[in-house]
């Protein structure tokens, strides 16, 4: 238990099949921790679906509560934190094995659809018909999933950041979020016209081999740019531009450009399964990397968002050994993941913040998903970047269950 009176802490571990459509014995435990306020036991439950992919749940804090929205999300809920398959203190992913393969084919099993497969496992050993769904990103990507497979589960829907395309090809999806992140780049230099020069010192000397993480291994210009990451966050360019204030000989720099850099060692499987992520059918093939732009080849200035590389499992030492494993997924036929005839019958109440400036999702793909939902409301605001949920406090929570609830 908490020792913070303001919440209440309860655990939950379950085993359930690796592949839920054709069950061969192979297992793992997921993992959920339900929060609620000392007098909301009896509220209904609300499953937050996290970002990433391969990123746990947050850690609940009690007051000033943390995550943000949590405080906002316990007046009326109970708050089920799910550890995804393969993170938290679910079943862990674990190193990469020796037969690549193997390995790749283990993962097949790790996206949106087996997620909800694992939550409605929980849902009924919880021993409630509906509950609600609160998805942030891929969680967004997560419930839509949810939406098209078992609506009869749910009894509203709320998206933050997260409404994905339905059946566009990857390709499309990486081609927006280039014109975004081009247009984001411009806005930032606009904003902070001295960190050109000094972003073009630092891609120099990344070129020349001069910048070095605190362990000593090397950061090339192309790891520099995928710092553009932040620029889709709320105060992140805030932080990026305090970030190139420091000298980049120092040790302030080199452990803070680490924090910030998105693809690394810390959680591998954000970057062995990200592509698949946005793949409704199809495979992906190194879809970021072939869908760069010419400009962005020719400039290199240009900051790049959430887009992985090939590269990134040759340069980034922690991720080198997952090479194969991500090489392999590139080449899978992915099966659809929504099913847009299946999506214009939902009736369960749906709320969305589509946010105009996000590079993660686009504002007009998420349009067109909701298009298709007849019982969806959806925000479409230019207030908040991707991680308004969790920078904003209760506020969009809060926009969110009004919307619902009319």
């Amino acid at each position: 238990m908490p020792t913070n009176p303001s919440i209440e802490l309860t655990t939950h571990r379950l085993v359930v099949p690796l592949d839920h459509e054709h069950d061969d014995g192979r297992t793992l435990e997921v993992f959920a921790r339900v929060v609620s306020a000392p007098d909301g036991r009896d509220r209904p439950y609300l499953l937050f679906l996290q970002g990433g992919p391969g990123h746990e749940a947050p850690r609940p804090v009690g007051r000033p509560s943390s995550p943000g929205w949590l405080e906002r999300a316990l007046l009326d809920y109970r708050v089920v934190m799910l550890d995804q398959r393969g993170t938290g203190l679910s079943t862990p992913y674990g190193a990469a094995g020796p037969d690549a393969r193997a390995d790749a084919e283990r993962l097949t099993h790790f996206r949106a659809d087996a997620i909800v497969r694992d939550a409605e496992l929980l849902r009924e050993a919880l021993g409630v018909p509906t509950w609600s769904l609160l998805g942030q990103s891929f969680g967004g990507f997560c419930s839509l999933h949810y939406l098209t497979v078992a609506p009869q589960s749910l009894s509203e829907v709320f998206f933050t950041g997260g409404l994905p395309p339905v059946g566009r090809p990857v390709d499309d999806v990486y081609s927006t979020t280039f014109r975004t992140m081009r247009r984001l780049s411009a806005e930032y230099y606009e904003r902070y016209p001295g960190d050109r020069d000094r972003f073009a010192r630092l891609v120099d000397a990344g070129d020349a081999g001069r910048l070095r993480t605190p362990a000593g291994a090397p950061v090339s210009a192309r790891q520099l740019r995928t710092l553009g990451n932040h620029l889709g966050m709320n105060g992140g360019a805030e932080q990026l531009h305090y970030l190139l204030e420091h000298q980049p000989d120092s040790s302030v720099f080199s452990h803070d450009l680490m924090a910030m850099l998105p693809f690394t060692a810390r959680d591998p499987l954000y970057a062995v399964l990200h592509e698949s992520s946005y793949a409704d059918g199809g495979s992906t093939r190194w879809s970021s990397e072939r869908m760069q732009p010419v400009e962005y080849r020719d400039d290199p200035l240009l900051f790049t968002g959430e887009h992985l590389f090939s590269w990134h499992f040759d340069e980034v030492a922690g991720l080198r050994p997952y090479r194969a494993v991500a090489q392999a997924l590139a080449e899978h036929e992915w099966p659809r993941l929504y099913d847009a005839d299946a999506l214009t019958r939902v009736d369960v109440p749906c709320a969305a913040a589509i946010y105009v400036n996000d590079p993660f999702v686009d504002r007009a793909f998420s349009e067109e998903t909701a298009d298709l939902i007849p019982s969806l409301r959806r925000w479409v605001t230019d207030e908040h970047l991707h991680n308004g949920l969790r920078t904003s406090g209760g506020d969009v929570l809060d926009r969110l269950i009004g919307l619902v609830r009319g």
